[in-house]
């Protein structure tokens, strides 16, 4: 039976991809051999970004060992990890002079340390180069290596992000291979052991429920995660897990008063927010 799509709203139109700045980051980009999660996941705000001479650089290759149904990153045997990204991103980070930097990864089940080695060496290349940047980290849950988290405390990034994006309920059909308890336990973790700021981030319209989402926050709070991003679920494509609903604003802003109410001290809600969108304007509200 086809899946009967809904029109997308007017408040979810975006801006083209062109400009002066758009054409800058892309070029370097390219010049560099970098991936972003911008172009790979197909972000609606890149044009915004790029343009203000900002990205969230995507590490470890394009090719995802997972086959998340909301994700546009393609999946399949990644290549060998690059020893010389990380010096390569950091070039980058420095010529743009950026004061926030966001990195973050696909899942490498491959790999023994889940990729963790690599985010510290980006972490440290970047310092090298560029050492007055705050370093916001947004990774996979690590599934099979325990070890990561020990790796990326010790490299000490300002903020680490990992994201529930759904409500447990909906886990098995949007995010196979994932496990709720272990994103909390991995988030709990980082902020206990650590000084480290804790993130994270939901994506609604994809059949989950007010009291369900309220649990969300609960748990959040209750683990100390500082942060809390809420954004629109858009499919990026037919074969992708299909919208069920879109939110309207005044929505977004009532649940992102509720996730305070509940605990979370900033909570950033809207239905163009994403993980990393405008991220050094939100680390310091």
């Amino acid at each position: 039976m086809a899946v009967q799509t809904i029109q997308k709203p007017k408040w979810l139109k975006v801006s083209g991809f062109t400009g002066v700045g758009y054409r800058r980051v892309d070029r370097m980009l390219n010049h560099l051999k970098l991936n972003t999660v911008c172009q790979a996941a197909g972000c609606p705000n890149r044009g915004e970004c790029f343009n203000r001479g900002t990205a969230t650089f995507l590490i470890l290759g394009p090719l995802c060992t997972r086959g998340c149904r909301f994700c546009n990153i393609g999946t399949g045997k990644p290549q060998p990890v690059d020893p010389d990204e990380p010096a390569r991103l950091a070039q980058m980070v420095a010529e743009l002079k950026l004061n926030h930097v966001v990195v973050t990864s696909v899942n490498r089940d491959d790999l023994p340390d889940g990729g963790a080695t690599h985010f510290a060496r980006t972490i440290e290349a970047i310092r090298k180069e560029l050492p007055t940047a705050s370093i916001e980290i947004l990774t996979p849950d690590f599934r099979n290596a325990p070890q990561a988290i020990d790796i990326i405390i010790d490299a000490r990034p300002e903020v680490f992000n990992h994201n529930v994006e759904t409500v447990p309920r909906l886990y098995r059909r949007v995010r196979p291979g994932a496990v709720y308890q272990r994103s909390l336990d991995l988030l709990r973790e980082v902020g206990r052991r650590s000084q480290i700021v804790t993130k994270s981030g939901l994506m609604l319209g994809l059949g989950e429920t007010a009291e369900e989402l309220r649990r969300v926050f609960d748990d959040l709070a209750s683990i100390e995660v500082s942060m809390l991003t809420i954004g629109q679920y858009l499919a990026p494509s037919k074969s992708h897990l299909p919208v069920v609903r879109y939110v309207p604003p005044e929505e977004f802003t009532s649940l992102g008063e509720q996730a305070m109410m509940a605990g979370i001290p900033k909570v950033v809600s809207a239905p163009l927010v994403r993980s990393s969108y405008r991220a050094e304007e939100y680390v310091n509200l």
